[in-house]
């Protein structure tokens, strides 16, 4: 019998430490991080803030360089330089990864605090990893996973009747608030939060017998005084009050809603589509089988999924709290590893253990400077960079737009018409750079364009092709580099000058 439970306990192990490190493991090997085009400009920032020791308020290596910017998620470029300066280009593919654990365990934890099962556990966190897509090394990834921490300490304090575990929300936001700037959709589920409290007290105040038995009741004042706190915890940033404005102009602009395909409602074409829609019927499913009613789920799970089925990329607000309900809704028999001491006692730090030697053994592993830019340049312009340098070419860029963030990196000191900055741009001027770009509006209707030396472009770009074919362009442009990604074009005027 005691042979039986060893192998079991073993078994369990293997199995979280394979949930908690198989996302890392295939970053480490594909190394998909230092593909992502805004990464770079977060880098740039950071490695400014450390050199500089003070925050920017302006627009950094843009032509636009007078236009006021907060720098909403310096933490993180603080973080990600620092890292960056002590392990090369490796650090972002390692970031990466430990997002990736984090994500794991976080999403694990959820389920368990809703008292599921060991095996439930593991595979609602497996789904979970599967259905949030385009997790990539950005502070977009922290705010998903802060969202988790939060709403496991929700769930955790309506489990146990108990505030304690609510007092870790001000430190969180404080923390929140300096990596991004979508700590406001935590501050939504606080909000969520305490109306389930208070409409939860009207219900047993009028002795209607409604509520679960598994939600205890907790006291309102102490809940919403220590909200208040987590609400003023977000001002604690260097730039105080004023990120605010910048939430809508970030997160959820004009123009991203017209020209970013993650900002578009679920299409259905993808097998993650289908299984966020069949995760969000089971966890509505089992609110529908239970005999009574656990508001603050149900509200969560309403307001994710209202935003998650219109808004790609946040598919996640419906994914975490689905999560927490499916964790609590089947009432699975528990494992029966689960009573054997050595389960209880030692398998959460072993299995943290095993996992941080299977990441530390994958980051050892990473490929080497060269090879990691070999990879960068499959999808960045990396030799038409070098060209531009090695021959001096005058500043500014006129630059494709997916590029931007890549080259406020590699070239500082070429002011780039554009980057991943939505909310220093704003929709006005990136607008009018995709209008031009794609054809719609002449070229000197763009002030960026009129002002550049030297237009980076992608070689089989439209824009590319007329400056280099038609007659009454090539005529003003001269092509000086050329490859299967990029196309480097100089000024006529601006040749003659140099």
């Amino acid at each position: 019998m005691m042979q039986t439970q060893s192998v079991r306990a073993v078994f369990r192990l293997l199995v979280l430490t394979l949930l908690f490190s198989a996302s890392a493991l295939y970053e480490a090997v594909h190394v998909t991080a230092l593909l992502n085009g805004d990464v770079w400009w977060h880098l740039r920032t950071g490695l400014w803030i450390l050199q500089n020791r003070q925050l920017p308020h302006t627009g950094l290596f843009s032509q636009y360089a007078k236009l006021p910017w907060h720098a909403s998620s310096w933490g993180y470029d603080v973080l990600l330089a620092a890292a960056y300066n002590r392990f090369g280009l490796r650090a972002i593919p390692m970031l990466l990864m430990g997002f990736k654990v984090a994500l794991a365990v976080v999403t694990f934890l959820l389920a368990r605090a809703a008292r599921a099962g060991f095996w439930t556990a593991v595979f609602l966190s497996a789904i979970a990893q599967y259905v949030i897509v385009g997790v990539q090394p950005s502070p977009f990834t922290l705010s998903i996973l802060l969202f988790g921490i939060e709403l496991l300490l929700l769930v955790q304090s309506r489990r146990s009747g108990a505030v304690k575990q609510l007092f870790w929300l001000p430190p969180l936001f404080v923390v929140w608030a300096n990596l991004h700037l979508q700590f406001v959709a935590g501050l939504a589920l606080l909000g969520l939060f305490l109306t389930a409290l208070l409409a939860e007290h009207a219900i047993r105040n009028a002795g209607i017998t409604l509520l679960s038995e598994r939600v205890h009741p907790l006291p309102l004042a102490q809940a919403s005084v220590i909200a208040g706190l987590a609400f003023l915890g977000t001002w604690l940033n260097p730039y105080t009050f004023h990120l605010f404005p910048d939430v809508s102009r970030l997160l959820y602009s004009g123009v991203s809603f017209h020209y970013g395909v993650e900002m578009r409602a679920m299409s259905f074409r993808s097998a993650q589509d289908f299984a966020l829609m069949l995760l969000v019927m089971a966890a509505y499913f089992a609110i529908g089988r239970m005999r009574s009613v656990e508001l603050f789920e149900l509200l969560a799970l309403m307001a994710g999924t209202a935003i998650a089925f219109r808004i790609q990329r946040d598919a996640w607000l419906a994914v975490l709290p689905a999560v927490a309900i499916l964790g609590n809704g089947f009432r699975f028999q528990q494992d029966r590893g689960d009573t054997w001491n050595f389960a209880l006692r030692w398998e959460k730090p072993v299995a943290a253990a095993l996992t941080a030697m299977v990441f530390l053994v994958s980051a050892v592993r990473l490929p080497d400077r060269n090879s990691l830019v070999d990879k960068i340049s499959q999808t960045f312009p990396v030799k038409a960079c070098d060209f531009i340098v090695q021959n001096h070419l005058p500043p500014p860029l006129f630059n494709t737009y997916s590029w931007g963030g890549f080259v406020t990196w590699y070239l500082p000191e070429y002011p780039v018409a554009v980057d991943g900055r939505v909310d220093l741009y704003g929709d006005e001027i990136l607008s009018r750079h995709f209008q031009v770009v794609t054809g719609k509006e002449r070229l000197e209707t763009d002030p960026s364009f009129v002002s550049a030396h030297t237009l980076l472009l992608e070689r089989q770009s439209g824009m590319a092709n007329a400056l280099i074919n038609l007659p009454e362009l090539s005529a003003q442009y001269v092509l000086l580099y050329s490859d299967d990604l990029a196309a480097v074009l100089v000024k006529q005027a601006s040749l003659a000058n140099h």
